[in-house]
């Protein structure tokens, strides 16, 4: 298909106004478990659903923005609603929603998505075929939606190459337990995921 038919698409998935997201960085996590990562690209579109999140609040000694802002997290201090992107261990990169007030440098990780659309672009981006393990984890959702550092600090609640959005779907039962990969403030109840889906990343015993 061509370009008119991944625009036909993105028609069907107006992005989630910013009056819409909560203010509160984990009442947003929460909120955008079964909502859609929109991402246009040149082949078509693509998009999946969010199965899994984790917050990073304020005072979090995890979050990026917990030492103030630097060149490398600014965006992670604008408006609640928009791309912060960076890249971790110098291998994968990460997208998160900036949350709260602009100034205050709290956002949510987008863990995991159960991909919808443009599962062959996706397949082609990652170089693997099995559905559950396209966008199962925080760097192997990236690559398949081809999301680098040209994306930070995009307004994720405007239509362009990549925004948030939401179809009416309900997200399914809601579960609540630690971050994964992190040593500080470990212990905290601040990643969110659908229960049962195949889609959620990180060990089954984290899954219950």
């Amino acid at each position: 298909m061509g370009r008119a038919h991944a625009v036909s698409h993105g028609e069907d998935h107006p992005p989630i106004a910013r009056s819409e997201l909560p203010d509160d960085t984990a009442a947003l996590a929460r909120f955008l478990i079964g909502k859609l990562v929109v991402r246009d690209l040149p082949e078509g579109m693509v998009s999946g659903r969010i199965v899994e999140t984790e917050a990073y609040v304020v005072g979090d000694a995890a979050g990026h923005g917990f030492r103030g802002m630097t060149p490398r997290n600014r965006s992670l201090f604008l408006e609640r609603g928009h791309a912060y992107v960076y890249l971790a261990y110098g291998v994968s990169m990460m997208l998160n929603v900036s949350s709260e007030a602009e100034g205050i440098g709290t956002g949510v990780l987008i863990r995991a998505l159960e991909p919808l659309e443009g599962i062959a672009i996706m397949r082609q981006n990652r170089g693997v075929e099995r559905l559950r393990d396209l966008a199962r984890g925080p760097g192997r959702l990236a690559a398949a939606l081809r999301i680098d550092r040209s994306l930070d600090g995009l307004d994720l609640c405007r239509k362009g190459p990549l925004w948030l959005a939401k179809d009416g779907q309900k997200a399914g039962e809601i579960g609540q337990g630690i971050r994964i990969g992190i040593t500080k403030d470990a212990d905290r109840l601040l990643r969110f995921y659908v229960r049962g889906s195949p889609f959620v990343s990180g060990p089954r015993s984290l899954q219950k």
